[in-house]
């Protein structure tokens, strides 16, 4: 069936239409499967005329008919983004590859979700740059002018450059109460956000997109937290976790009713319908159908990404005598400090410190071993002051060489990552003795200092001496070599370094090696990690489900302190650190064995 629509035009307009004047009209096709066509009328200008003052109106149905029209053309529209042609070019010059799942995902949101959704995508498949085409989207639409993106303070400015740079969003640190009213695109910390002056400003302003990261973090809503979200004015709303829920339906009905309020009816109702204990689900399948209204959730693997390969190797260390002579004695100080100072309910966190300082080079202890001279009673000083001029001449250790040793069998470029200020100067200094060029990177750089440091190292340097602050919202996927100068206590950290560069858009297999100091405390963090629970060949992201599992009363670093503290002999150590061991494997069973994320569709 040809559909054909008539167009009036006016007489004596010589030159706008190709036909002599003998001709009346003429149809015109147009290219949609052969069925449409447009005919072109002289008098049907006069027809129209002549209709409109004899009150000759059309039907109804003709006016819905229309209708339908403007909402398939705007279907139409929205089934092709506009982003992804409008940062063509862009994404080709900054090396920004649009994968399949985000560009569904966008569509998803869009289409399906009306802009209110959670992007529950496991660790390391972009969720990031799935809210960022969803933001540029609206934004081209025209549809989006102001929106605020609320993040853990340590992800802020990630999110300014991602924003920025791969999708020239106009967006802006939150710096002073003042830039609620005069700025449209605000990244800014959800904790400063939620406090006076600046929670007025937020609850007053209309948001046309919110968005949350690490929205797991909203999972009770007796929180201020979740409240103070839950007040904020916003037409669309985004909230990004890979972990949606972990130990309590509660948690997602929280989350769900966050986003859209009635999705899951009330509390009671959605208790009696969906839950036939706090992680046992009743009518799953119910349930995965309505969170796929609101959620999407994208899984590593066939369709998605498939990551490079992570080996990981072992570098044990062993001391030189005098670094060994050092590490004793202090060790045997902590010891005896650390008693009194639990004795007498002080703070015991320097002398950790200061333990885990000489296990990473003789420089990190020094300036910790200042501190504790200058503020010490008399009779401790001369023994700090002993310990101090002990460390202070020690000119090279053993890790340094080990590192030296290292280099020259490496490809490309390498980071290396010390937790402390002290351990990153010694590693510069012989590392530019040896004829390297050596760029540093800490948490006292100042954006711009950042971003010229990532500059240098990229362009010009041999290997990147980074701190732990310093790491924190860099990417490096154009590494693929990583060397820990020193163990993290807190397992995440160690896996937030390697993430800097084996995560999205590495194309090459990532080599991570690991330097432990034989005879201390660092070999036994060591093993815990890599010979008991086998964290590096755990998924991305799953080891913090598995400590949420153990509900712990303290943290994991905290629970490592204690365990240290209490041993009085190296196989009491070696026991304790045995069952934290067996405890983790035991959660990882539970987990693989009744997953709540196994909900999420």
């Amino acid at each position: 069936m040809e559909i054909r629509v008539t167009v009036p035009i006016l007489k004596n307009q010589p030159g706008a239409f190709i036909f002599g004047p003998e001709i009346e009209t003429f149809y015109e096709p147009i290219a949609v499967d052969g069925n449409f066509a447009v005919r072109f009328s002289r008098s049907g200008l006069e027809n129209l005329i002549r209709g409109i003052r004899r009150r000759e109106y059309s039907s109804w149905e003709w006016h819905k008919l229309a209708r339908l029209g403007e909402e398939l053309t705007a279907a139409a529209d929205a089934a092709s983004l506009l982003c992804p042609l409008h940062l063509a070019s862009h994404w080709e010059s900054v090396g920004v590859i649009p994968y399949p799942h985000q560009l569904d995902t966008a569509r998803r949101v869009i289409q399906e979700m009306g802009g209110r959704a959670i992007l529950a995508d496991e660790v390391g498949l972009g969720k990031t740059i799935e809210a960022g085409m969803i933001l540029k989207e609206y934004m081209l639409r025209g549809l989006v002018r102001r929106a605020l993106i609320l993040t853990p303070a340590s992800l802020c400015w990630q999110w300014f450059e991602e924003l920025r740079e791969k999708f020239r969003i106009p967006v802006v640190l939150h710096r002073s109460q003042y830039d609620w009213a005069r700025c449209q695109c605000i990244v800014a910390s959800i904790d400063t956000a939620k406090r006076e002056p600046h929670l007025a400003e937020v609850l007053a302003a209309d948001w046309d997109i919110l968005i949350v990261d690490e929205a797991h973090k909203l999972k009770n809503s007796k929180t201020q937290n979740w409240q103070f979200v839950n007040s904020i004015r916003k037409k669309y709303f985004l909230m990004l976790t890979a972990t949606p829920v972990q130990n309590d339906l509660r948690e997602l009905y929280n989350l769900i009713t966050l986003l859209k309020p009635g999705q899951l009816g009330t509390y009671a109702e959605f208790k009696q319908r969906f839950t036939a204990g706090r992680r046992t689900p009743r009518d799953p399948e119910l349930l995965r159908s309505l969170l796929g209204q609101v959620m999407v959730r994208n899984r590593r693997g066939t369709g998605t990404i498939e990551f490079t390969q992570r080996i990981v190797r072992a570098t044990p260390v062993t001391l030189t005598p005098k670094e060994r002579q050092l590490y004793q004695e202090i060790e045997a100080f902590i010891r005896r400090q650390a008693q009194q100072s639990l004795a007498e309910k002080k703070t015991i966190l320097p002398y950790i410190t200061l333990l885990r300082e000489v296990c990473s080079s003789p420089w990190a202890a020094v300036l910790t071993l200042k501190k504790l001279h200058e503020k010490a009673q008399p009779e401790l000083r001369t023994e700090l002051e002993r310990l101090l001029q002990q460390a202070a001449h020690l000119e090279i250790s053993a890790k340094v060489q080990q590192v030296l040793n290292l280099l020259p069998r490496l490809q490309g470029k390498v980071v290396i990552f010390t937790e402390y200020r002290g351990s990153q100067v010694f590693i510069k200094k012989h590392l530019e003795a040896a004829g390297l060029g050596v760029v540093t990177f800490d948490g006292s750089l100042s954006a711009g200092r950042k971003e010229f440091t990532k500059f240098l190292f990229r362009r010009y340097g041999d290997v990147l001496v980074s701190t732990e602050s310093g790491g924190e919202g860099i990417n490096l996927q154009y590494c693929n070599n990583v060397i820990n100068f020193d163990l993290p206590w807190n397992p995440m950290r160690l896996e937030q370094r390697i993430g800097r560069v084996h995560r999205l858009g590495q194309t090459k297999d990532v080599y991570v090696f690991n330097l432990a100091t034989q005879g201390t405390i660092e070999e036994h963090i060591w093993r815990l990690l890599h010979e008991k629970i086998r964290m590096f060949e755990m998924v991305v992201g799953q080891l913090d489900t598995i400590l949420t599992q153990l509900h712990l009363d303290k943290s994991f670093e905290s629970r490592l302190i204690d365990i240290f503290i209490r041993s009085e002999s190296e196989t009491e150590l070696v026991r304790e650190l045995d069952q934290l061991a067996n405890g983790i494997i035991e959660a990882r069973d539970r987990l693989a064995r009744s997953s709540l994320l196994d909900l999420v569709p």
